[in-house]
């Protein structure tokens, strides 16, 4: 069985990370989804809001999981018997960061190799920090996240 893990803060998950995931899960038999905690990123859910929110949203995807994680990706992949580390590119920029990932995690652990998806044109341009960004402005964000994230961000932005 060939295992892969998509991880991120996923703050929230959009629908460019699930038009990723959903080609990864065409391509892998089992893809995990590895919500990782902040790592300083100040998120505006908590780990167990946004595992809950990628469950939520992953639920039509059949040979995916959703598992909150922290320390070393790479030690979460091998734990979970992974090969393979799956990446999202939307615009040109994201190649530079995700490369130099990419390298640290093949120095690492060897084993593992990062496998990067294209993003569907439409979904290009979402990113979780603009999604937040429109939200807390009041914005209408349900064309780039599911339901239950964009009713998480209204009561998020609600109390605020």
């Amino acid at each position: 069985m060939k295992i892969a893990v998509y991880a991120g803060t996923f703050d929230p998950i959009t629908r460019g990370h699930l038009n990723v995931l959903a080609s990864a899960a065409r391509v892998f038999d089992q893809v995990i989804v590895g919500v990782a905690v902040d790592n300083n990123k100040h998120t505006l859910f908590s780990l167990e809001e946004r595992t809950e929110l990628a469950r939520q949203s992953t639920a039509h995807l059949d040979n995916v999981q959703v598992q909150a994680f922290s320390g070393l990706l790479v030690d979460f992949a091998r734990k979970n018997g992974a090969t393979a580390l799956v990446r999202g590119l939307r615009v040109v920029s994201d190649f530079e960061y995700e490369m130099q990932m990419a390298l640290f995690n093949k120095d690492l652990c060897n084993e593992l190799e990062t496998v990067f998806f294209i993003a569907d044109a439409e979904h290009s341009f979402i990113s979780s920090s603009q999604v937040r960004n429109i939200a807390s402005l009041g914005g209408s964000v349900e064309k780039y996240v599911t339901a239950p994230v964009a009713a998480a961000l209204a009561e998020k932005y609600k109390t605020r």
